[in-house]
């Protein structure tokens, strides 16, 4: 009995001594959470007199975009630019402000890029918040820990966005869900997302989880079950914190079917969600003719292109369209000799690590001995480009899991017969049946593409020519009108709230 009283004693002395170690840090925590959200209350009531000021001084409403790469060349560009232009339409009375990173050049020249690049012209000016921290979103500064890196990264951007501009209304065009909790809770703006694709997702998920190396899971952690199963935890956790940024907006936009299911799994907000296909420029091209656009050889032979549009980023994986147009000229093609083929890379440089990447795939095509038969061309303008794809037979496309595609939409409306990656958008969106026919082909791996490649170089005008014709019926769907108006539609209810 003295034994179990002596027991108790002990365990009481232990509780004790607990309690007077912990209790000093609740009440830590609970003076430090105080002085937090009085700092943040400070903080909101300052910008929130910015914003005030600016509103008496210019009695106008503004809406700004988050979109550091602005002056680049892709398809997010193009989607900012259409979504000013029609805000700009609809609405005489509002502000627009683009925040930029683009430090080395002036809002003109960055409108003239936009015209030239796009064929868009804004109907009234546009200003522009020039941001000087955006290296710290780019992902050479995070060597690991990149997501997390660049996620943090840009709570610092939109940090210093926020103090040089607080808007009415935020629309992050780029992806950093990370920006939106800081712009809703200590801007007291209306948040918009526009979603291109999800940082994280279910299939990153499966990539570490079955090991597989890709260009977003290096070979020593694919290789290592200890490493991989960290990686997984790290991504689990990194998507809830994404979530949870995502769901601040008050409204959110996906450009595909693919990025809706990923989206409305991490932020879970089905009523503010709605699929906004991205504006794709198919009236200029539709105005082309579609008969068999080979060049004659001096040979007497035809000539084929086959060209692709992208960005020279990892994940568009050029390398695999340059091994299978090698494996395309090791065939023994009827009627088609080596000098009948070309493959043209067309794409934007955005800084010194893609014109790197140009470099190595230029190597890679001297390796393969396929050189001669390889065209760069970079950062080309807008009738260059129309000019490439009205005359290529093959319309090429790599990337797995595309979030959607606006240059297989671009090669459909041109005339070229699309090959496309089996997966994302392009599977799901854009080359899928009109009418029940077929209006492109689609591959997965050096054999897949090759087979595709022959196949299409093998058909007769005549069969080509209906291919192309059902592609081109099918993409009015993506037009620079379906945009404008899915786009104000979404974004019309935020916009009421502004003004009330």
């Amino acid at each position: 009995m003295a034994a179990h009283d002596h027991l108790s004693l002990c365990l009481c002395d232990v509780i004790r001594l607990l309690w007077s170690l912990v209790l000093p840090c609740v009440y830590l925590c609970v003076v430090l959470s105080a002085i937090l959200a009085f700092l943040m209350l400070g903080v909101r009531m300052w910008l929130q007199r910015s914003r005030s000021a600016r509103l008496a001084r210019e009695k106008a409403l503004s809406v700004a975009f988050f979109h550091p790469y602005c002056n680049a060349g892709g398809g997010g560009e193009r989607v900012l630019w259409c979504a000013i232009r029609a805000l700009q339409n609809r609405y005489q009375d509002v502000s627009i402000v683009v925040y930029t990173g683009d430090l080395g050049v002036t809002g003109e020249q960055i409108l003239e890029g936009a015209r030239q690049r796009f064929n868009i012209r804004m109907p009234r000016p546009v200003k522009f918040v020039f941001l000087k921290h955006r290296f710290l979103v780019e992902a050479s500064l995070y060597p690991h820990f990149t997501l997390l890196g660049q996620s943090v990264g840009s709570v610092f951007l939109g940090w210093e966005a926020l103090t040089e501009f607080v808007p009415d209304v935020y629309v992050d065009s780029m992806g950093y869900a990370f920006t939106l909790p800081l712009f809703r809770h200590l801007g007291g703006c209306r948040v918009v997302s526009y979603v291109h694709y999800p940082t994280v997702s279910t299939d990153m998920l499966s990539v570490v989880r079955e090991r597989d190396a890709r260009f977003n899971n290096a070979d020593y952690i694919a290789g290592n079950p200890l490493l991989s199963a960290i990686k997984m935890v790290y991504y689990c956790a990194f998507a809830l914190l994404y979530g949870l940024a995502g769901s601040c907006s008050h409204m959110v936009m996906v450009n595909s079917s693919w990025t809706l299911g990923h989206i409305l799994a991490l932020w879970r907000v089905p009523n503010r969600t709605a699929i906004v296909y991205p504006p794709c420029d198919v009236h200029t091209f539709l105005n082309s003719p579609l008969e068999e656009q080979e060049e004659e050889q001096g040979s007497g032979r035809k000539c084929h292109s086959l060209v692709s549009v992208a960005q020279f980023r990892p994940e568009k994986d050029h390398r695999l369209q340059i091994r299978a147009f090698r494996a395309l000229l090791d065939r023994r093609l009827a009627g088609l000799g080596r000098e009948s083929l070309r493959l043209v890379l067309i794409g934007g440089c955005r800084n010194q690590e893609d014109e790197d990447r140009v470099l190595m795939l230029r190597g890679l095509c001297q390796e393969l001995n396929v050189a001669d038969r390889v065209e760069f061309k970079l950062n080309v303008q807008f009738e260059e480009l129309k000019k490439e794809l009205t005359g290529a037979t093959v319309g090429l496309h790599t990337m797995w899991n595309e979030h959607f595609g606006i240059g297989v939409v671009e090669c459909m409306a041109a005339g070229a017969v699309v090959l496309a990656h089996r997966s994302g958008g392009p599977l799901l969106d854009i080359v899928v049946p009109y009418e029940g026919s077929p209006t492109g082909f689609l591959a997965d791996d050096v054999a897949t593409y090759t087979d595709a490649m022959e196949r299409i170089l093998a058909m007769t005008p005549a069969t080509r020519l209906e291919i192309r014709r059902n592609a081109r019926r099918s993409v009015a769907r993506f037009s620079d009108q379906e945009f404008e108006a899915s786009f104000l539609s979404a974004i019309e209810s935020v916009m009421g709230m502004v003004v009330q």
